[in-house]
């Protein structure tokens, strides 16, 4: 089990998406659809929804547009969507994969394709780059909930594999990221919830073996693509092995 205090993941500049707030939930939606008809329509008895549910109230998703997607399964009049992984390389050799939810294959593979294109990379077969990444469960938690010492002995407690800590600043909030296997994800979860209360984010992840230092140049193309590939509403995550260094950051604003 190891802290660490630095923690900048590939999800860039919170901020910046509060404005694609009506696109983030229409992706939410969509995952409450696809996990509510997977399983059971039930948050407490269906894992994957549960934390579906839990992103999308960290969102501050209403609550009739989180039980209008979990209806939508039901009824059965939902668009048959199917998962995706797409995995390629970013400008500067970066690798990066993509997950998402499609009810059309040929219209998502081209966006993904052109978007890789026009920003300084390409797209590469399925295990291109997924071997230099674990795919392990992510519970993410924000910073107010309490210090280093007292999340890392909170997910020892539960039984988490790692702990990763950024408390944050003036303009950045911070975070902590807590690892889990896949297969204990839900049930750790349950367990932390009992001491840091509900998490912001529940959800399998892909975490690179190692990281990929970028200068201002590839950092500011790559930020690029990233912003993309997020902006297609097939598209749910986007994962790299980069590390932007914090002046790079400042200096691209």
């Amino acid at each position: 089990m190891a802290g660490h205090s630095k923690f900048k993941n590939i999800m860039h500049r919170k901020g910046a998406q509060d404005k694609k707030r009506s696109a983030q939930f229409s992706k939410l939606s969509r995952e409450i659809t696809v996990a509510a008809k997977m399983g059971m329509p039930d948050p407490d008895m269906n894992p994957r929804l549960r934390a579906a549910v839990n992103a999308a109230k960290a969102q501050s998703m209403p609550k009739d547009n989180i039980q209008r997607a979990i209806d939508k399964a039901s009824k059965g009049d939902s668009e048959n969507y199917e998962e995706v992984r797409y995995e390629g390389y970013g400008p500067g050799g970066v690798a990066i994969i993509v997950e998402a939810l499609t009810d059309n294959r040929n219209r998502t593979a081209t966006n993904v394709r052109t978007a890789f294109a026009k920003n300084g990379g390409n797209l590469g077969s399925s295990g291109a780059v997924s071997h230099g990444f674990e795919r392990l469960g992510l519970i993410e938690y924000p910073a107010s909930v309490g210090d280093e010492d007292k999340v890392l002995e909170a997910a020892i407690e539960a039984g988490a594999d790692d702990v990763e800590s950024d408390m944050g600043d003036d303009e950045n909030p911070g975070s902590h990221q807590i690892w889990v296997s896949v297969d204990s994800l839900h049930e750790v979860a349950a367990e932390l919830e009992k001491t840091l209360g509900e998490a912001e984010g529940v959800k399998l992840a892909w975490r690179p073996n190692l990281k990929v230092d970028v200068d201002e140049g590839t950092a500011s193309t790559l930020l690029k693509l990233v912003d993309v590939l997020d902006d297609d509403d097939d598209v749910q995550t986007v994962w790299g092995n980069y590390e932007i260094p914090d002046e790079v950051m400042e200096k691209l604003g």
